[in-house]
């Protein structure tokens, strides 16, 4: 069974009917179409609004510079397709970041594995995906560090994986800075989150190294 969560409709061809394997899935996708791939079938996305995409944007600039600076390893923002076998599903999260050991995961159309770090940005239609469906199968799949950003509700939650490998809630510090498990020395003050406009990346760049 295919199950579409929006209205668009992709006149290029026709959804294939499910299920579908992974590989068939690939086979119909492409770069400009946001679909995910959940127990054999296909899932469309809706179409994000201006702040979500200024959100990520943000986001995407301050956490690649980190990485880049220390050659940490490689940041992706949607769409870029992350396979898990756990569920299994082919997951299409707003930004991933895949550290240097884990190169061999990086195939030329989608991560082969969990990444280290997931950023969900919450949309109204992703609410409950967000929160509840991908956090359980982000845990299962061994993720070690989970964002979920909800600028609607100006909340942004932390999980990291503990040693038992379940997913604990982190805090901001008391002076509302996140301080990254998987990326040691990088800090996020929360608050820009919710500015509007947000703040040059390059002007708060300098600030993130603890």
């Amino acid at each position: 069974m295919t199950t579409v969560e929006s209205p668009v409709e992709y006149e290029r061809r026709a959804i294939p009917e499910g299920p579908v394997s992974f590989e068939e899935f690939l086979a119909w996708t492409d770069e400009d179409t946001h679909a995910e791939w959940v127990d054999g079938e296909i899932v469309l996305m809706s179409p994000v609004n201006l702040h979500h995409q200024d959100v990520l944007k943000f986001l995407d600039r301050l956490i690649s510079a980190f990485v880049e600076a220390h050659g940490l390893g490689w940041v992706y923002f949607a769409p870029v397709l992350m396979r898990l076998p756990t569920r299994p599903s082919g997951r299409e999260p707003d930004l991933v970041f895949v550290a240097s050991n884990h190169l061999s995961r990086l195939h030329e159309t989608y991560l082969d594995g969990p990444a280290d770090l997931v950023v969900e940005i919450v949309s109204p239609e992703s609410d409950a995906r967000d929160h509840g469906e991908k956090l359980v199968e982000y845990e299962g799949a061994g993720i070690p560090e989970y964002w979920v950003v909800d600028p609607m509700r100006q909340d942004a939650q932390f999980y990291v994986l503990d040693k038992v490998g379940r997913y604990r809630r982190v805090s901001p510090d008391a002076d509302g800075w996140y301080h990254s498990t998987i990326l040691p020395g990088f800090r996020l003050q929360v608050a820009w989150l919710w500015q509007r406009p947000l703040p040059p990346a390059g002007e708060v760049a300098q600030q993130i190294e603890a």
